[in-house]
């Protein structure tokens, strides 16, 4: 098995209260380069800043690098938008990040970066391929393109209370300036991500679709946004056999949704519950309390575990944690909380403003 992870950036996450990604805007866009360097390494290594919220909920790169200490995965990163340089060895297919998507193009170069990533998705020789994500702000793009094909649906949240309502204000404000209205997409994918999605998306999109054509097993990994990825390779013809794995948090989210939107994709799914609640640690409780979710392949490299090994992945996700700073009683400390310092304040304006 082998994890593909694009990582990139779009301008949207810096859109005040949608994303608990670092949201501090002058850290934000360095969270995808930490996230690949503690997938690769254990711990950021360039970055300058650790993806830890102030109540010391560590970024999901923290499990999956935990999963993988434990059972063992060969690992490919695609910068797929990077604004910032990671120390992670990377795939380059030349993706720009993307634009805020209430500007008239948020992928300017969708169709390319799908092109692109497709060629490279079909070159792979593995057999059995987990794609990933990491890119602030990803759920709101999500949303976008989603009711730019004409789903109606909701989407995650990184936050624990989730400003549904405010995404939904952003991306009317997106569609407005892309002079479209919901479903005026539907048919022509690459579009919608063109208006109002993010380059991440047009490069988890052209992988699969090649790695699908080349006769790979694909599951993407992660929540409401790999259904966004999956709507648009349904959209675009894709009518290969397609897995999603995703973490019970959101799925709990979601309720019945996930599932209904898997059936009308026609993609197995797969819910995986890491067991936090067994361990008296700060981490896998703020998980518990709701945050974070899933992200980083998260949730599709819990699903690789074996019948047995939980507790493994469990001490290892402890080890981690602590080379990230984040003790088990306590939240982390400062050199460490940079990387989302506002989340706090994020958190309660949202609630002020009465999203649900």
């Amino acid at each position: 098995m082998r994890v593909i992870l694009p990582a990139g950036t779009t301008e949207t996450a810096l859109i005040e209260g949608i994303s608990a990604a670092g949201a501090a805007p002058e850290l934000m866009e360095h969270t995808p380069s930490a996230d690949v360097e503690i997938l690769e390494y254990g711990r950021p290594t360039t970055a300058p800043v650790t993806p830890v919220s102030p109540n010391g909920c560590p970024t999901p790169a923290a499990v999956t690098r935990a999963v993988r200490e434990v059972i063992g995965f060969d690992t490919t990163v695609v910068d797929a938008g990077l604004a910032r340089p990671t120390g992670a060895p990377t795939v380059d297919l030349e993706v720009d990040p993307g634009a805020d998507v209430r500007e008239p193009e948020a992928v300017p170069g969708a169709e390319a970066i799908f092109d692109r990533a497709r060629a490279f998705g079909a070159s792979l020789p593995d057999d059995d391929l987990l794609i990933g994500e990491t890119v602030p702000g990803g759920t709101t793009t999500a949303l976008g393109v989603l009711t730019a094909l004409g789903v109606p649906t909701g989407v995650s949240s990184s936050l624990p209370q989730n400003p549904i309502e405010r995404k939904r204000r952003v991306v009317d404000e997106a569609l407005a300036a892309s002079d479209l209205a919901a479903g005026d997409c539907a048919g022509a994918p690459l579009e919608a991500v063109r208006a109002v999605g993010d380059p991440v998306q047009a490069t988890v999109a052209g992988i699969a679709a090649g790695a699908l054509e080349s006769g790979a097993d694909v599951t993407l990994a992660g929540g409401t946004q790999m259904v966004a990825v999956a709507t648009a390779l349904r959209h675009a013809g894709v009518d290969d056999p397609l897995s999603i794995a995703t973490t019970s948090f959101v799925a709990d989210e979601r309720g019945d949704q996930l599932g209904e939107a898997c059936y009308r994709l026609n993609c197995d799914l797969t819910v995986t519950d890491p067991g936090f609640d067994a361990r008296d640690h700060v981490a896998m409780a703020r998980y518990c309390a709701g945050e974070a979710k899933e992200g980083v392949a998260m949730g599709g490299a819990l699903s690789l575990v074996p019948d047995g090994r939980t507790d493994e992945v469990l001490d290892r996700l402890e080890a981690v944690c602590a080379r990230l700073g984040i003790d088990a009683d306590g939240a982390p400390g400062p050199e460490t909380r940079t990387g989302t310092e506002t989340e706090a304040r994020t958190e309660a304006e949202t609630r002020t403003e009465g999203d649900p």
